[in-house]
């Protein structure tokens, strides 16, 4: 599976990479911001994004919740997993609304992407 990391957060970024290289699949990208986040879903066409919830939308920089809108018109069937603190779940449910197809509570573990993935890919998600 070809996968796109978007967080503000470096440890949370290295975090999911290393979980998903461990698990075979390959990071082809990773994302500080919602705008990058947006070019870079056009540009590499990943099976899966995880998207960071609440980066600060400052100076026309889109949040999570923003730049997974943006995704999901350009793309309905887009996978993409919100990545949540505790606190945010009227951001998950607006997110859900909005077309995400679930979402990983911080701190994250290796089963709790595993739980995500199975959820999306019933079959053959580890090849």
């Amino acid at each position: 599976m070809r996968v796109l990391i978007v967080d503000d957060s470096r440890i949370i970024r290295n975090g999911l990479k290393n979980i998903f290289l461990f698990l075979g699949h390959n990071v082809i990208g990773e994302a500080v911001t919602g705008f990058e986040a947006i070019n870079m879903y056009k540009t590499l066409s990943p099976d899966l994004v995880t998207m960071d919830i609440s980066m600060p939308m400052r100076q026309g920089i889109k949040d999570g919740v923003s730049a997974l809108k943006e995704i999901i018109d350009l793309d309905p069937n887009a996978k993409v997993i919100m990545v949540t603190s505790h606190g945010e779940e009227h951001l998950v449910v607006d997110s859900i609304k909005l077309g995400a197809k679930g979402y990983i509570l911080k701190p994250i573990t290796e089963e709790k992407v595993i739980n995500s993935i199975e959820k999306i890919f019933p079959d053959d998600w580890m090849n």
